[in-house]
């Protein structure tokens, strides 16, 4: 199936996020992916706030992981200078398995440049820019993620 949304504005990405965000329960890896600019970190800002977290949600470029705490624990990370390392040694040095254990939300932003290291099941969100906005195109992998995606889309569909 094909689940994609398009979204006309920032405010419309932090909403779809906030959406979601009420729907999880911790221990969801979320992997976001797209060029720069394409509203990743927008995404990430929605869902920090569905989660109830009011700290400002920024890019964890430099320190490639940031947490925070609201309703559940968000996990931010920032893939984009991992991309040189082995799955083996993005494990030793930031630790995503253990990160993913602790039962919050793990979001990954640049989560392409590290596929070996993901776990097999997981939300993908493919960002694309168009001329009046963008695309999110969701890639559940895992039964789990299908089930969530679907119910998320049936909501939009309702608010129609």
């Amino acid at each position: 199936m094909d689940w994609k949304l398009k979204t006309k504005s920032g405010n419309e990405t932090k909403k779809l996020a906030m959406d979601l965000a009420k729907m999880l329960s911790g221990g969801e890896v979320i992997c976001l992916s797209g060029e720069l600019g394409s509203g990743k970190t927008t995404f990430v800002q929605g869902l920090a706030e569905g989660l109830g977290i009011t700290m400002p949600i920024i890019s964890p470029t430099f320190t490639i992981v940031r947490e925070y705490i609201g309703r559940l624990l968000l996990f931010h990370v920032d893939a984009y200078r991992l991309s040189n390392l082995s799955a083996k040694d993005i494990q030793r040095q930031i630790g995503l398995l253990d990160y993913m254990e602790r039962g919050g939300v793990v979001v990954i932003e640049w989560a392409d440049l590290i596929s070996d290291a993901l776990p097999p099941e997981r939300l993908e969100i493919i960002f694309e820019h168009t001329k009046d906005g963008r695309i999110l195109n969701f890639v559940p992998r895992g039964e789990f993620y299908k089930r969530l995606v679907g119910e998320l889309f049936r909501k939009g569909d309702e608010k129609k």
